[in-house]
């Protein structure tokens, strides 16, 4: 499970660039494919204290996506090969490049064209809510939607600065509880609608490939078609589309019983699926990869160790058959 944009956080998995040669090689793989701004988001990454902060684009989409394929990369180094890839937003793109669906460098120009396109948008922002979608009826403002569903009181908002801010008030009227992801922009809403059309250009021409993994597309909450994976459109909309990523998992475990693996910072993929029916019954486990934040090179490092005993020798505890395959070694 890949985290999309919101799980960023200052120096996020640092602790392994330098120490564990996998990751750093592709971190590096994704960063140096961006010149000099890759390389200046690499020195805002590792610095105590960056020029320019974290929720910027120029520096949470570059960093976000390096750091989740690097840990997919590190993963699967250990001979673990996952039976499918589930990505949040950004995440998706990680988990298409890994299944061959994409080429890397194809992955890091489109991701690069997209911030610079978000520029020209308005800007705006996004806010997590506990409560279903339902119970927010009435409560948006013009211009603010649901961006985000990730659990049964889970629900993410998007939408331009001074009518989310708006809706921000009326949801602390009604008792709600929210609060404020680190981006300035709206992903998922129709105020990225300029994105589209560029970038289904660009798209077109990327040189595309049916997955040789199963990936469950958070869009559609069911295995990608070969079509979609192949449709320069299905891409280009998904800056303005919602994140099913509650109804995907799902799917997911009702698929068969899993060890759910989030390969990226923050955990919060791994404290939704936590939260679900089919692990708190045992029928599948969640693994963590990184802290759930910065809380220094130890602990990634740690996290990381545990993750790998955890799969390699066998202990991720569940009810049935595991789909991954182990080393033989």
């Amino acid at each position: 499970m890949f985290p999309g944009t919101g799980a960023q956080h200052p120096r996020m998995a640092a602790g392994l660039y330098g120490h564990e040669p996998v990751f750093t090689e592709s971190v590096d793989a994704v960063l140096d494919r961006l010149g000099a701004e890759g390389a200046a988001a690499r020195r805002d990454w590792l610095a105590e204290h960056p020029t320019v902060p974290l929720d910027a684009d120029s520096r949470s989409a570059p960093l976000l996506f390096a750091v989740d394929y690097a840990m997919g990369r590190l993963v699967e180094s250990w001979g673990v090969r996952p039976a499918a890839y589930l990505g949040h937003s950004m995440g998706e793109f990680v988990a298409a490049v890994l299944a061959g669906v994409f080429r890397l460098e194809d992955a890091v120009r489109l991701l690069w064209e997209r911030v610079l396109l978000q520029r020209r948008s308005p800007a705006g922002g996004m806010i997590a809510v506990a409560a279903a979608p339902g119970r927010l009826t009435g409560l948006l403002e013009d211009g603010v939607v649901i961006g985000a569903v990730n659990g049964p009181r889970n629900t993410v908002l998007s939408g331009p600065g001074a009518p989310l801010d708006a809706t921000g008030r009326r949801l602390t009227a009604h008792g709600l509880t929210w609060r404020r992801l680190a981006t300035r922009t709206p992903y998922h809403s129709p105020a990225l609608s300029s994105l589209v059309s560029p970038t289904e250009a660009l798209i077109a021409r990327f040189p595309g490939r049916p997955p040789r993994t199963t990936i469950y597309s958070a869009h559609t909450t069911r295995p990608l078609l070969p079509a979609e994976a192949l449709s320069p459109r299905f891409w280009a909309l998904q800056p303005t589309a919602p994140v099913l990523f509650g109804q995907t998992l799902d799917r997911v475990v009702a698929d068969g019983d899993r060890v759910l693996v989030e390969a990226g910072p923050a955990q919060s993929l791994a404290t939704t699926a936590r939260a679900h029916p089919a692990v708190r019954a045992g029928r599948s486990t969640v693994i963590a990869t990184l802290p759930p934040r910065a809380a220094g090179p130890r602990a990634d490092r740690d996290h990381v160790r545990a993750a790998r005993e955890a799969l390699v020798s066998g202990e991720a505890i569940h009810s049935g058959r595991l789909p991954v395959a182990r080393p033989v070694s």
